[in-house]
């Protein structure tokens, strides 16, 4: 058969030659990004750690870029119902998670089985904070820490704390906090750290481990008692409340942190725009100021670190919950 422009036609728009010419297309689009509002999942309840500090951060990337970002949240399952959307969105950079350990190592490692993969199905983009805890009761229960394990001691699983659900970093928390001093006390899971946190200041609850950014306001305004922080120092937040270490406890640090991540298979170009814009605003002082007043400490990386720190704290984290024998309830 002769060799007509038909076939020629055809050659030429082999798919390899349609895949080449379809990368400028590609690129142009990056290139443009973002034209339309980005929307951002956050898989904790408003008011959480991750909820503010998404909103500080992504605020001030948002105004630098001129764009939109709208952010939404979706609690449920400590996290996993947020995450397993963000999971599954078009991998396009107009879809992007807000999400802590707690929800990728923390109820992962609790849940039977889980929908997505927490270690391949994002790509991250960088760290935003590390947030700082801290063990906190009502003004009815102990008034110390020491007060509070003498109080469990005597009365084994009469004590309940609160936490923000089944695998949270507050149950987590309390649960290694527990083991530490042998004690037993009662868990009382919530659906999100805001409402637990606001029922133990309202008394329903004596106890529990709350992220600073939380409970705060509450400590500000005399409806919560900080008890001990978690930390090897004391935070400039808290400067009266002492360590567990300094009031003669076994030593204890605690501590979480947020990431930004996209649906795996984002472009490389959009991950990188992101988190070079993430790292230029945690330069801003007033976003530092802010996030720093919240009880969450300004701290970026690059997409790779967040990869490896998310791994490392995967395997760290299951192996605390193994070795404690902690089980979702």
């Amino acid at each position: 058969m002769p060799f007509t422009f038909t076939r020629l036609r055809r050659a030429i728009l082999s798919a390899p030659m349609l895949a080449v010419l379809a990368a400028p297309a590609t690129a142009l689009a990056q290139a443009s990004y973002p034209n339309k509002p980005i929307q951002v999942i956050v898989p904790l309840q408003a008011g959480s750690a991750a909820d503010v500090g998404t909103r500080v951060v992504l605020g001030k990337v948002g105004e630098n870029m001129g764009a939109s970002f709208a952010i939404e949240n979706q609690p449920g399952a400590s996290g996993l119902v947020g995450a397993d959307r963000i999971a599954r969105a078009a991998p396009d950079g107009y879809t992007l998670g807000g999400i802590t350990d707690s929800v990728l190592n923390y109820a992962v490692n609790l849940a039977a089985r889980t929908s997505f993969d927490p270690l391949n199905d994002f790509e991250p983009v960088s760290r935003m904070a590390n947030i700082a805890w801290v063990l906190v009761a009502n003004n009815n229960a102990a008034k110390t820490v020491n007060e509070l394990v003498a109080q469990a001691q005597a009365q084994p699983r009469k004590l309940d704390y609160a936490s923000g659900g089944n695998g949270s970093p507050h149950h987590i928390a309390m649960e290694l906090f527990s083991a530490a001093n042998k004690v037993q006390l009662t868990h009382v899971p919530y659906k999100g750290a805001t409402q637990a946190t606001t029922d133990v200041a309202g008394g329903q609850v004596p106890v529990m481990f709350s992220a600073v950014s939380v409970a705060l306001p509450m400590i500000k305004d005399g409806k919560l008692r900080a008890l001990a922080q978690p930390a090897d120092r004391r935070s400039s937040l808290l400067p009266d409340v002492p360590t567990f270490t300094e009031v003669g406890m076994p030593a204890f640090n605690f501590s979480t942190w947020l990431g930004l991540y996209a649906p795996k298979g984002t472009p490389k170009a959009i991950i990188d725009r992101l988190n070079a814009e993430v790292a230029r605003a945690l330069t801003d002082p007033g976003v530092r100021d802010r996030l720093m007043g919240l009880g969450l400490d300004p701290l970026g990386s690059t997409p790779a670190q967040l990869g490896e720190l998310t791994r490392t704290g995967h395997a760290r984290i299951g192996k605390v919950i193994r070795d404690a024998g902690i089980k979702a309830e």
